[in-house]
């Protein structure tokens, strides 16, 4: 029996086609905005072409009839080692946007990273929470010129339950993406910076809506350093999370700034275009931390079996970005919980063909690169 999808479609199968369908959900601009990257894309294309290069060497005659997924990070249980990762504007895929999400994500008990630049606001997103039990929900932060801002944005995550600040390092001006600039990107009436104007930004009348973007930019601290983080760091007791590092010496100075975890990223291809693909940098930065931290790895996760091969190359979990904004446009939180449970079962596939059992048991000898 064919399973259809909003009464009219095929039900995707794998997360490309999730991507194809979404572009008939999608303005130009919205779709471009979603999935463009920096400069000529090549760190974009990078991001998954790098997953490639690395090969797996599976183990034979190994029982795997019984597996398990399951993993934590920070200390909080999830049912696969997958968050979703920050990002903004949710509400141009699907009206209930990031909550849509958030519900999704804590149903399939796997994480989920708030953004700065959301629709739905920091309070309406943690409320999902409340409705399951150890649910992982981290506050991305980028750090305002106006630290009175950061600091009503920390305090706000910290009073709504959030486990963690995950600080974009990455950005301190946004990088240029020309096809947003083709398109002269902007949000719809009606979209706004939920966390933003509820924290007090006081967003000048001719920047409401068409201007948003452009003006948040300008509002971001050039000027922050590491020394930066400890004052961070006094505004709640949240863990930190630095998200952005590509090598290894930042990593170990994060270790002596007392971040508990990094996520290895290059803002999807969003930033610096040459930047070195995710999944290359994560070696280095492995070995930098040697445990002393839990290191995440983020940019270019399309299938299952890129999951097992970020964990057998040391990263504790992977943080999920576009195919879930294709989720959610094509069909809202059943979009994206269909997008988690496709990628969950070919984790499975994968680590059962590859003799593997539970996630200790996938480790560096898996792994061939190229």
């Amino acid at each position: 029996m064919t399973i259809l999808l909003n009464s009219d479609r095929t039900l995707p199968i794998n997360l490309f086609e999730y991507e194809k369908q979404a572009t008939q959900h999608l303005s130009q601009m919205a779709f471009d905005y979603y999935s463009s990257g920096a400069g000529d894309e090549a760190t974009l294309r990078d991001n998954q072409a790098a997953f490639a290069r690395y090969k797996v060497r599976p183990r034979m005659l190994v029982d795997v009839s019984e597996r398990d997924l399951t993993t934590s990070v920070l200390g909080y249980p999830l049912q696969l080692p997958l968050l979703i990762a920050p990002m903004a504007f949710q509400c141009l895929a699907h009206s209930d946007g990031e909550v849509a999400t958030a519900k999704a994500a804590a149903a399939a008990g796997v994480g989920m990273v708030l953004s700065t630049l959301s629709t739905k606001s920091i309070e309406e997103v943690a409320a999902v929470s409340h409705q399951f039990q150890n649910t992982l929900q981290w506050f991305q932060l980028y750090i305002h010129k106006d630290r009175g801002l950061t600091r009503v944005m920390v305090e706000r995550a910290y009073a709504a339950g959030y486990k963690a600040l995950c600080v974009t390092v990455d950005a301190p001006i946004l990088g240029r993406r020309e096809r947003d600039k083709r398109n002269e990107f902007a949000l719809p009436p009606g979209i706004q910076l939920a966390n933003l104007a509820l924290s007090g930004l006081n967003i000048p009348q001719e920047h409401q809506e068409s201007g948003l973007l452009v003006y948040f930019a300008e509002q971001l601290d050039s000027s922050i350093t590491w020394r930066d983080l400890e004052w961070l760091q006094s505004l709640s007791p949240l863990p930190l999370v630095l998200k952005g590092i590509l090598r290894g010496d930042d990593a170990t100075r994060a270790v002596e700034c007392g971040a508990k975890a990094i996520v290895v990223s290059n803002h999807g291809g969003r930033q610096l275009d040459s930047a070195i693909a995710s999944l290359d940098a994560l070696s280095e930065i492995v070995e930098a931390v040697d445990s002393r931290l839990e290191v995440l790895l983020d940019g270019g996760i399309r299938r299952g079996i890129d999951i097992l091969k970020a964990k057998a190359l040391g990263a504790r979990a992977v943080l999920l970005g576009r195919p879930i904004l294709w989720g959610l446009a094509v069909d809202g939180e059943a979009g994206v919980a269909h997008v988690i449970s496709l990628l969950k079962d070919e984790f499975d596939v994968a680590i059962a063909l590859s003799g593997c059992a539970k996630l200790r048991d996938i480790d560096s000898s898996l792994i061939f690169k190229k």
